[in-house]
């Protein structure tokens, strides 16, 4: 199990189990995706941004419709990164018109605006688009959060569940590794993390049902995170 070591200089948070019930972003977020794609593509296929993200579905998938492959891969759960940018472009006419406001629970704002004002750089990193970070930090229940956020990390920088993508990171940051906290639910995720030389913590959320991996440090909530790496409360 990790152990506290240097001082945190930064904060890298996952979302969805970790800021983010699971169960907004699976009831919620997906559906709305789901259900106004077709409408989506329909009205906004032919502009560029959206067309090269079809093309890059379809050289991915080449014996299938674009469109068809978008539903399936929603219906998946697949983190892929086309299907993660149209995604964020759909929610973000749900935020903007109030149809949608991001999920937080109820410890995330304060320790979010305690560790920024303390000096503690946030960042996340998160299988959803840099865009969909934005827009549930942005419009969240507790206020418009996003600007607490120094960056966002997605899959175009490598796979969560992979070393080397912490590793960069922690270079686009310019820190020391050790000096770098991740957060996440994902086992998986803080076991790549801890191998880049990340320090870890696991949020371990009843209500999201998530096990405790016995080899990170863990966490109830984000006040607990505080207390454990001496992060500003």
């Amino acid at each position: 199990m990790a152990a506290r070591g240097a001082a945190v200089g930064a904060v890298v948070t996952d979302v969805e189990g970790t800021t983010t019930s699971i169960a907004f972003v699976k009831d919620s977020l997906f559906p709305f995706a789901a259900a106004h794609l077709d409408d989506f593509l329909d009205a906004h296929g032919e502009e560029p941004e959206v067309s090269a993200l079809l093309a890059e579905v379809e050289s991915e998938v080449p014996d299938e419709e674009p469109r068809a492959t978008l539903h399936r891969w929603i219906a998946e759960d697949r983190k892929a990164t086309p299907l993660k940018a149209i995604q964020g472009m759909i929610w973000r006419a749900g935020y903007a018109d109030g149809r949608l406001h991001g999920h937080l629970w109820p410890d995330v704002a304060p320790c979010l605006r305690a560790w920024a004002a303390g000096g503690v750089a946030l960042y996340c990193y998160s299988s959803g688009s840099e865009e969909a970070q934005r827009l549930i930090f942005g419009h969240s229940v507790a206020g418009d959060l996003a600007p607490l956020f120094r960056g966002y990390f997605d899959t175009r920088i490598g796979g969560k569940r992979e070393a080397a993508s912490y590793a960069a990171i922690a270079a686009r940051l310019g820190l020391p590794a050790g000096e770098i906290l991740f957060l996440s639910d994902v086992a998986e995720e803080l076991d790549a993390a801890a191998a880049a030389g990340l320090a870890t913590c696991q949020l371990v959320r009843p209500a999201d049902g998530t096990v405790a991996a016995g080899r990170h440090a863990e966490a109830a909530d984000f006040p607990a995170v505080a207390a454990r790496f001496g992060l500003p409360r």
